[in-house]
C-alpha cells in the first residue's frame, strides 16, 4: 500500500506551543507481583464514564491487565477493583452509554460491565459484569488457539452516529487485523457480540523510492495495532512500528484505511539479531516528524486528536496546529513515561476539571515499591494540553 500524507493539520513550531502540563492528581500506584494488593497489576489503558446527572460523580475506569479493571472518582481514589478471572488478561477498556467494554487479551473475549451511577458515590459496586457467559472469542476459532495468544488487545467503543448502534472495534495481538462488532442486548440481561466485520491493515510498505519495507519484528510476528479511539464513523488506530490509520466506519463494515501519520523509524531498514531488531542500512528519510515508535494510546476531543509518542514519552497533539509535548511533574505528581494508553472527556466535570479531563497511563510511576516498578494513572486539566 502507497504511503499517504499527513492529512490532519499543518504543524507549528515547538516554542508556540503553550506550557507544558503537569497532572493534577494521580490515582494509587499498581504492581505487577503476586504479592501486591491487587495481584499482578499493571496499569495499561483509561476510560472516563460520565455522570448523567452529577457530573462531579463521573467515574474513570483504568484496565489492569492481569490485575482486572479499576473504577476512581475524579479524586483519584479507587472505588472498586474487579477481578479479570481465570485466565483473565485486561488490556484495554472504554465506554459506549452505561456500558464498559474491555479486551479480554487473556481469553480473547470482549467483556462488558454496567456502570451503576448510584455506586459512584457509595463507592462500591460501581461495576457489574453483563458479559454474556457464552460470548464467542473474538478471533480465535477454538480455545486451543486462543492459547496461541494472538488474541483481543486493543479496543474503542461507540454509538454509530446514524442507527445508534453501539460498536466495538478490536485489534488483533500479533496481527494487522482489525474487527468490528456490534453489541447485542441478550434477553437475560447481559451483553454479547455479533461480527459485523474485519479488515487486514497492511504489514509491507512500498517506499517512494521504490523498495519494499515492513517493520522489524520478533519472528512470527507482525505489526501490531493497539491504541484505538471512535469518532463519530471513523476509527483511528495505532500500528505501533508504523504509525497512526484513519479508517472510515459504515453500517456493514470498513471503508478505505488511510495513513496519516508515521512514526520517525518508518522505512529505516532493521534485522532481528536474536534478541532486539537493530539497524541495517541508512535513514532513508521517509519517517514522520512527531511519533517515535511505539505509536500507542489515542483519544479525541472536538476534532482534535491526541496520541501517545511512547518511544520518547511524548504526546502528539493533532489540531488547528500540530504539536508534541510532555506532561511533567506538578505539586505531588510525577511526570508521565512510557503511556500506552489515554482517554478524554470535555464535559464540565465539576470545579476541579470544569472545561474537561484528560486521563493518561504512567508507565514509569515514581518511587517504585521496592525493587518493583510501578504504573498508574495520571489526571490532567484538558485546557492545559487542547487549546479552544
Amino acid at each position: 500500500m502507497a504511503v499517504a500524507a499527513v492529512s490532519l493539520l499543518t504543524a507549528v513550531p515547538a516554542s508556540a506551543a503553550p506550557r507544558e502540563p503537569a497532572p493534577v492528581l494521580q490515582t494509587q500506584a499498581f504492581v505487577d507481583d503476586p504479592g501486591a494488593s491487587p495481584a499482578n497489576a499493571d496499569a495499561d489503558d483509561p476510560a472516563i464514564w460520565v455522570h448523567p446527572r452529577d457530573p462531579e460523580r463521573s467515574v474513570v475506569l483504568g484496565a489492569l491487565k492481569k490485575g482486572g479493571l479499576a473504577a476512581f472518582d475524579l479524586g483519584g481514589r479507587t472505588l472498586q477493583l474487579v477481578g479479570a478471572g481465570p485466565g483473565g488478561r485486561f488490556n484495554n477498556v472504554d465506554v459506549v452509554g452505561d456500558l464498559a467494554v474491555v479486551s479480554d487479551r487473556g481469553r480473547d473475549r470482549v467483556r462488558v460491565y454496567r456502570i451503576d451511577p448510584a455506586g459512584s458515590a457509595a463507592g462500591a459496586h460501581v461495576l457489574r459484569d453483563v458479559t454474556d457467559p457464552a460470548a464467542a472469542p473474538v478471533f480465535s476459532a477454538s480455545e486451543s488457539e486462543v492459547d496461541e495468544q494472538r488474541t483481543a488487545y486493543g479496543l474503542a467503543a461507540g454509538r454509530d452516529p446514524r442507527t445508534g448502534v453501539r460498536w466495538v472495534a478490536v485489534t488483533r495481538r500479533h496481527e494487522t487485523r482489525v474487527a468490528l462488532l456490534a453489541l447485542a442486548d441478550r434477553p437475560d440481561g447481559t451483553v454479547g457480540t455479533a461480527p459485523v466485520a474485519t479488515v487486514d491493515l497492511p504489514s509491507r510498505f512500498r517506499l517512494p523510492n521504490g523498495s519494499a519495507w515492513s517493520p522489524c519484528e520478533e519472528p512470527g510476528e507482525g505489526p501490531q495495532l493497539e491504541g484505538s479511539v471512535i469518532d463519530g464513523r471513523v476509527l483511528y488506530t495505532a500500528q505501533e512500528d508504523v504509525g497512526i490509520w484513519r479508517i472510515p466506519l459504515t453500517s456493514t463494515g470498513f471503508g478505505r484505511p488511510e495513513l496519516i501519520d508515521r512514526v520517525r523509524s518508518f522505512g529505516v531498514p532493521q534485522r532481528w539479531n536474536g534478541e532486539a531488531c537493530v539497524p541495517d542500512g541508512a535513514d532513508p528519510g521517509y519517517g514522520g516528524r512527531w511519533l517515535t515508535a511505539d505509536a500507542e494510546g489515542l483519544a479525541m476531543a472536538n476534532g482534535t486528536l491526541f496520541a501517545s509518542s511512547q518511544g520518547d514519552s511524548r504526546f502528539v497533539v493533532y489540531g488547528r496546529h500540530v504539536r508534541d509535548l510532555r506532561i511533567v511533574a506538578g505539586r505531588g505528581t510525577d511526570s508521565v513515561e512510557h503511556s500506552d494508553g489515554s482517554a478524554i472527556s470535555t464535559a464540565y466535570l465539576g470545579r476541579r476539571f470544569p472545561h474537561g479531563l484528560l486521563v493518561v497511563h504512567d508507565g514509569e510511576r515514581r518511587p517504585a515499591a521496592g525493587d518493583l516498578p510501578t504504573t498508574g494513572f495520571a489526571f490532567v486539566r484538558l485546557e492545559d494540553v487542547v487549546t479552544r
